[in-house]
């Protein structure tokens, strides 16, 4: 026998053995309670082992048979990012509108069948572990929406603490199941707390409110997700918030969170938030003071690679190793739930096909609630349209452009139906298109337009603004426009070269329709006066230009 192949027969037979071994551990036995299980597990790794498993890009622990995991993932309208073709709804701000608790929370559970699916196919092909591929969804943002500036505006449900609670129980509720012990997928309830942007300071802005605003504004949406609706987990935001990282807030997360919620799930950082204790806020020297704090103040998750440090801190007494063991339990706990390390047939969801993803039910429902989202402003008799149209112009940045209906943190349907595709699929009358302009730069002169309406019934104008202007730090505002910085806004006008164009429009005398797109509140006084019709249709997701027509 050649020494390669005896090597080689002994590494299979060295990982059979490994891999027999570890079915005995006690936590891999189903009948036992999960406390029981978690206990276990953390008593057989190393303090580095367990320092690895409270960032969120877990590495396989191999001796233990414990796979990688990545708890980064994302679902704010349909399960997000993970390229696979997915059902993708309104953007939130535009199922707030829907004021149809029901809605979101079935559309929760779609969500979270399509998520089960992509992670059970994941796993069957071998990949396993990669981000946006697994069950811990950091979902809802139950920010409250306090300037209609912020660019993360449009991932909330509005201003209104009341409405807010109302539809991120429901869409928890869809999201993670009904069973009191195992979670379908994990949502998270985030930015906590007292985080409404701007976007371009997060990482260095102190908040300090009044304690009535603190309770009356801020705190109560997050109330209804943990003390009621049972969320599995919350995020800490990037501010400090009088005075200290909110991540290793005294009120928010010891007295609060912990203390009078009784809050028993994960908390995980904003990506990068521990990194800001010491590089931005400069609340502490290092990445060892700022894990050791982070993890003190019950952070169990570092978004990020700072927790790294915590053998470090442990070294130099800055934390002990119980305290850590702790912050690694209700990690883990989570992940048990999830049925992670379950054997197959005892778990729920771990036969959900590939196939139900994009299911015509799923469809129908994102029809639905696109229907339901969309906010008649203005009509003055043209509405709806007579069937007897034989010329119809079609103007606008937002009547063709796909990308713009999936709003952010979103995921990738099979087809987007934009407005132009939507009127020509709903009338016989002939439809001309130009664009027009872009958001803030005109594309085409006066006589360009005129030559283009000539003849028409009616102008539809599809504007508004796009989710490359507003939106996450880094995410939008790259580019240097007039009224928009670094994902947020100067102001609320829409711009004036869409105004333009369609005064252009009334001029001429033809009827014009005004189809607003947007995250975020936009201020259109002409359109308001001039328009003979307006509809807010926001960003709707997939079947948005089916309910526009």
């Amino acid at each position: 026998m050649t020494k390669s192949l005896r090597s080689l027969l002994f590494g299979i037979a060295s990982l059979f053995v490994l891999t027999v071994h570890a079915q005995e551990y006690p936590f891999r036995n189903p009948d036992l309670p999960i406390s029981d299980r978690v206990q276990d597990l953390i008593s057989r790794l190393t303090l580095e082992e367990k320092a690895a498993q409270m960032q969120n890009l877990t590495p396989a622990i191999e001796r233990l048979g414990i796979p990688a995991y990545n708890w980064w993932n994302e679902c704010l309208h349909g399960v997000g990012r993970s390229w696979d073709k997915v059902t993708v709804f309104p953007q939130a701000i535009a199922m707030a509108a829907t004021f149809d608790p029901e809605a979101l929370r079935q559309m929760g559970s779609i969500t979270s069948t399509e998520a089960r699916a992509i992670y059970n196919e994941a796993n069957r092909t071998g990949k396993g572990g990669i981000q946006y591929k697994g069950l811990t969804f950091w979902t809802p943002n139950i920010n409250i929406f306090r300037d209609p500036r912020w660019g993360r505006g449009q991932e909330t449900y509005g201003e209104d603490p009341y409405l807010t609670g109302l539809l991120g129980k429901a869409i928890v509720e869809g999201l993670q199941g009904d069973d009191p012990v195992l979670l379908k997928t994990s949502a998270c309830a985030k930015h906590y707390a007292v985080h409404s942007g701007p976007e371009p300071s997060r990482h260095v802005f102190n908040a300090d409110v009044s304690d009535y605003d603190l309770w009356d504004t801020y705190l109560p949406a997050f109330r209804d997700l943990i003390v009621d609706g049972n969320v599995s987990a919350v995020m800490g935001a990037y501010n400090r918030f009088r005075g200290q990282p909110c991540c290793a807030s005294d009120l928010l997360m010891q007295e609060i969170l912990r203390g009078e919620w009784e809050f028993t799930g994960y908390v995980t950082s904003d990506c990068g938030a521990i990194d800001d204790f010491f590089k931005n806020h400069k609340t502490h020297p290092d990445g060892a003071s700022a894990a050791a704090d982070a993890v003190i103040h019950t952070t169990d998750l570092d978004c990020g690679e700072i927790f790294a440090y915590l053998p470090e801190a442990v070294e130099r007494g800055l934390i002990s190793e119980a305290v850590i063991d702790e912050s690694l339990a209700r990690l883990l706990t989570i992940r048990f739930r999830l049925g992670a390390f379950d054997p197959q047939e005892r778990d729920p969801y771990a036969t959900l096909p590939y196939s139900v993803l994009e299911a015509d039910s799923h469809k129908a429902h994102a029809l639905k609630m696109a229907h339901e989202s969309m906010v008649l402003l203005k009509n003055n008799g043209l509405l709806p349209l007579r069937h007897n149209l034989r010329r119809i112009a079609v103007l606008g940045p937002n009547a063709d452009s796909p990308e713009v209906q999936l709003g952010n943190y979103n995921g990738f349907p099979s087809e987007i139906v934009t407005p132009l595709k939507g009127i020509r699929a709903k009338t016989g009358a002939e439809i001309v298109y130009l664009r027009a302009s872009d958001y803030t730069t005109p594309e085409a002169g006066a006589d360009e337009i005129r030559k283009a309406v000539e003849g028409a019934d009616l102008v539809i104008y599809v504007g508004g603004i796009s989710p490359r202007l507003e939106g996450e730090e880094g995410d939008a505002g790259r580019e240097k426009l007039d009224g928009f910085l670094g994902g947020d806004r100067t102001g609320i006008m829409l711009p004036k070269v869409q105004t333009q164009v369609m005064q252009v429009v009334k001029q001429i005398g033809i009827p014009l329709v005004f189809v607003s797109m947007s995250g975020s509140a936009v201020a259109f006084p002409w359109e308001a006066e001039n328009a003979d019709a307006i509809l807010q249709a926001w960003y709707g997701g997939q079947a948005a230009g089916t309910a526009v027509a």
